[in-house]
């Protein structure tokens, strides 16, 4: 029985991971605000070793459509500019000697509905990392020794309700994402 307890743990602890890749992923489409995470995952040439941005230069926002970096050395300006640029994120970043300024463009319908469907990609993914995880531990559930029946589809029942309960919460960060995107 203990066992089969640890199972269950383990299935709670890897859905609450996956539920946090989802909600980290989703940060990083962008809804047309400025938010310093949209730059999360940018890496720069710092003295030969690659860093995230947010660990050699300070990001803010002074209002909800433009995005201030400023580096901690002048020199790592153009290396920044020039990250910015490789990730694609369809941002024209541009300087003023000091810091880096990235203006947010308004968003396009098309463009929104492009964001949409990422997001639906995202949380699909997320999904489905989700049933991965609980067919995972049905198996290892299945393998246990020493326990009635009842017990295992008791903990297969309990595995069920965390899935449904995950795949919600997705649903929900899926939905608030939607109408964040959409909303002009």
């Amino acid at each position: 029985m203990e066992e089969l307890e640890l199972y269950l743990e383990e299935a709670r602890d890897l859905m609450a991971k996956g539920l946090t890749h989802v909600g980290h992923e989703l940060t990083k489409i962008r809804a047309g605000k400025a938010t310093p995470s949209m730059l999360d995952g940018i890496m720069v040439s710092y003295y030969g070793a690659m860093s995230p941005l947010n660990q050699v230069s300070s990001i803010t926002t002074p209002d909800a459509r433009t995005l201030f970096i400023k580096p901690w050395e002048k020199s790592l300006i153009h290396e920044v500019e020039k990250s910015i640029m490789a990730a694609n994120l369809g941002l024209t970043p541009q300087n003023d000697g000091q810091q880096v300024i990235i203006n947010i463009p308004i968003l396009s319908e098309e463009r929104r509905r492009q964001l949409v469907k990422q997001v639906h990609n995202e949380c699909e993914q997320g999904k489905v990392s989700i049933r991965s995880v609980r067919k995972e531990i049905n198996e290892q559930i299945k393998k246990v020794k020493g326990v009635s029946e009842d017990d295992v589809k008791n903990a297969e029942e309990e595995v069920q309700k965390l899935t449904d309960d995950y795949i919600g919460r997705i649903e929900a960060l899926m939905k608030k994402k939607e109408v964040e995107i959409m909303t002009v």
